[in-house]
C-alpha cells in the first residue's frame, strides 16, 4: 500500500516503513505526526485519487531526526564590473519514518 502526500509544499510517494526527508517540521524527535494531506491511496491496481484531498484518509509518520541538507554554493558575478558575491546555504530538514496508512 502507498500514498501520495503533501507536505512543506512539495509532494512524496510514501509507503511503510520507509524514511524520508521533508521540509523542518517543528516536533521533537520521537514525536508521532498524523499527516492528513493525503491526495492518493494505493494499493495493487487500485487507486483513490482525491479532488484534491482524499476524505478521511491520514498517514502516520513518526520523527527521526533533524539535520542540515549539503551545502549549496550561490556565486554571482557582472564581467567587466569589479563584482563577485559568493554566499553558501544549507536548508534544514526533518527525517520521518512512516509506520501507517489509514485510508
Amino acid at each position: 500500500m502507498y500514498a501520495v502526500i503533501k507536505t512543506g509544499g512539495k509532494q512524496y510517494k510514501v509507503a511503510a516503513g520507509e524514511k524520508l526527508k521533508i521540509e523542518k517540521l517543528e516536533a521533537g524527535v520521537g514525536s508521532e505526526l498524523v499527516i492528513d494531506q493525503v491526495l492518493a491511496v494505493g494499493s495493487g491496481e487500485t487507486v483513490k485519487i482525491g479532488t484534491p484531498m482524499l476524505a478521511g484518509a491520514s498517514v502516520h509518520a513518526k520523527v527521526v531526526a533533524h539535520g542540515l541538507g549539503d551545502k549549496v554554493m550561490i556565486f554571482k558575478m557582472r564581467r567587466r564590473k569589479h563584482y563577485k558575491k559568493t554566499q553558501g546555504h544549507r536548508q534544514r530538514f526533518t527525517e520521518i519514518e512512516i509506520t501507517g496508512i489509514n485510508a
